[in-house]
């Protein structure tokens, strides 16, 4: 990495891919607080429990932009088990790395896929994903210290 951004970083954060909302999704999330300024919307669709298809709004810094366009690369194809199984790390790990103080990003990445997920499973099944709780204050505190 040079600089503080590698350059898988700063081409998902220029070139971000899957951006928009799907009108018709099968799941959607929303994480993230206002407050320290980084919200994610997570859309998919889903066929036969594979994620056809997904698309996001982020509004936040470069970092959040580059790990929310990741994610939906990541799980694009995949079935719901298989994106359930990613982690922040992962995310943070495909875009070469980021800096630590902005480690929170990937872990809201990961946070909009879940809740996108849990959405599409509270749709169909009645039933979300157990435990399944967004981005929380006591989180957001210990990210962020405020």
């Amino acid at each position: 990495m040079t600089g503080p951004y590698s350059a898988k970083v700063m081409d998902h954060f220029m070139n971000p891919r899957n951006v928009g909302e799907i009108p018709d999704a099968d799941g959607v999330g929303q994480v993230g607080n206002p407050v320290c300024g980084d919200i994610m919307k997570m859309y998919i669709k889903v066929k036969d429990k594979i994620i056809t298809d997904v698309k996001f709004q982020t509004f936040g810094c470069g970092a959040a932009i580059a790990t929310s366009s990741m994610a939906t690369e990541l799980i694009k194809g995949k079935n719901i088990d298989e994106a359930l199984a990613l982690t922040n790390k992962a995310v943070a790990e495909a875009l070469d790395g980021l800096p630590p103080v902005k480690m929170h990003c990937s872990v809201l990445a990961e946070e909009a896929v879940r809740a996108a997920i849990n959405d599409y499973l509270i749709k169909t099944t009645g039933q979300g994903l157990p435990g399944f709780k967004p981005h929380d204050e006591s989180l957001h505190k210990e990210v962020h210290g405020n």
